[in-house]
């Protein structure tokens, strides 16, 4: 692995070869099986979880209409609580405005809070070019940092590590970090995470900047708001004399009352708690405590675009729980890396494709890094319908069409590779409106299903190389229909 996505093959290709790794997929099953269980037991403990989640959906349905306002308010709050508000269109305007602000404190060195936008926008390379080396604080990208590796998983970066692999990295690239891992370290889970804690401590007491995101932010009072289980997002976001937080447009919220809504959908959702060990809520700067200079970052990265979707802007409601995660088949098996982003599963599958376009192989191939089976939408306490917008996303794939580029509406061309597909979809939409046609084709398909071959022929040997092609049942259900209910319908009268 190479610390980037650039340049990763397309899911089929990556999902291929993770999908042979025997010891990934026992600790990814073992890991989301673990999550998945807890997480259904946490629900299952308030009755109205069904209402918390439409209120949840609702409030960010409503947000999302009134964005522009919402985002003003919540710039002029945050300015009149003593933070500078800055807007960043795209990845490199983000990078360059942290970079500058970083290099003009004159530090060389900054602690990071674990944060998706961040990762999206490849920060940590950015600050490298630069000359400024950024420390991880959140365990598991510790993990990932130190083993120059990249995220797998949402809510748990090194979800694809077992414990002996964890441990073997600590002691023999801790020390090119900082503090080294303390001598015959074991891979008992306390032992390396008291290793991390030593490794981790002089960083937070020697850092002048962090950089953040948000999990949250408040429009009304201006307030951001991260919620981890560690601790050491506290200590970035309290210690350092500069506070940098990138957070995505997406992220505000109208009120406190809303807030309520998801500081209680949330934990449930991620780590199956009841309440987060840490939620760390700030407001601008306060004398004699905290940063005393603090800058918010808002990312569009494709959000604006996104939103002007009728369909797919549902994908902006996300809260980042990665409960879709642990309950996808296909995720399970392929891993996180496979989905070239730092966006996997069902929720990477519908929300890279939006923020970055389908113009390349890898993005063209996520819509369909699906088996559709619905368990995402089920698990989902935002009520995304991410199937729906799959769907959407593939039509766009093979058909192409209008959609919305840096403000501006354009008709993209299909992508490569989905003629066949193309031509059957058009096919059995032609079929599907001449009932008398599709009553032929079936009759004749039913007496000819001896001849039925195991693999299909042409472009189709693609799609059953690795499924069943499906048996053709020996009456049609039209005929069964009638045959049946039919029948009983004349003797009713």
């Amino acid at each position: 692995m190479s610390g980037t996505y650039l340049g990763m093959p397309a899911f089929p290709t990556a999902a291929a070869s993770a999908t042979r790794d025997g010891q990934l997929r026992a600790n990814l099953t073992h890991a989301t099986h673990t999550i998945r269980d807890k997480r259904a037991r946490a629900v299952a403990e308030l009755p109205d979880w069904a209402l918390l989640r439409e209120a949840g959906a609702a409030i960010k349905d409503r947000t999302l209409r009134h964005l522009d306002g919402y985002l003003e308010r919540l710039e002029a709050a945050v300015t009149a609580a003593g933070g500078q508000v800055h807007w960043a269109e795209d990845a490199e305007a983000a990078n360059r405005i942290v970079t500058d602000l970083v290099l003009a404190t004159g530090e060389r060195e900054v602690v990071k809070v674990k944060s998706m936008a961040t990762q999206e926008i490849g920060l940590n390379a950015a600050l490298e070019r630069a000359g400024v080396r950024a420390y991880e604080t959140d365990l598991a990208e510790l993990i990932v940092q130190l083993g120059d590796d990249l995220p797998s998983h949402i809510l748990v970066p090194a979800i694809h590590r077992n414990r002996t692999e964890i441990r073997d990295i600590f002691r023999e690239r801790m020390a090119e970090w900082g503090r080294a891992a303390p001598e015959g370290l074991s891979d008992r889970p306390a032992d390396l995470a008291e290793a991390a804690r030593l490794h981790l401590r002089q960083k937070f007491l020697d850092a002048k900047v962090a950089v953040s995101g948000a999990n949250f932010m408040v429009a009304e009072t201006g307030t951001m708001v991260v919620v981890e289980s560690e601790g050491n997002g506290r200590m970035c976001l309290t210690l350092p004399e500069t506070l940098i937080s990138v957070v995505g447009i997406e992220k505000v919220v109208p009120s406190w009352r809303d807030l309520e809504v998801f500081l209680q959908l949330l934990p449930r959702s991620s780590t199956a708690e009841r309440m987060n060990p840490y939620t760390s809520m700030w407001t601008g700067t306060t004398d004699d405590d905290g940063p005393r200079a603090f800058h918010l970052v808002l990312l569009d990265n494709g959000r604006t675009d996104t939103l002007a979707d009728t369909v797919g802007r549902q994908a902006l409601r996300c809260i980042r729980c990665s409960a879709c995660l642990n309950v996808c088949p296909v995720y399970e098996r392929a891993g996180g890396h496979a989905y070239g982003s730092a966006y996997p599963g069902p929720i990477g599958a519908i929300l890279t494709p939006q923020l970055r376009g389908v113009g390349s192989e890898l993005d063209a191939s996520l819509p369909y890094a699906s088996s559709l089976c619905g368990a995402c939408y089920e698990v989902c306490p935002v009520a995304i319908d991410i199937p729906e917008v799959l769907v959407h996303l593939r039509e766009r794939v093979v058909e192409g069409g209008e959609v919305t580029r840096n403000g501006r509406r354009v008709r993209i061309r299909p992508a490569r590779g989905h003629a066949a597909e193309r031509a059957a979809m058009r096919a059995a939409r032609w079929t599907l409106d001449h009932p008398g046609v599709l009553r032929a084709g079936q009759r004749l398909a039913g007496r000819m299903r001896g001849l039925q071959p195991r693999r299909l022929p042409g472009p189709g040997r693609a799609w059953t190389a690795s499924r069943d092609l499906p048996p053709l049942p020996a009456e049609p259900f039209r005929e069964w229909w009638r045959r049946t209910r039919g029948e009983q319908r004349e003797a009713g009268r």
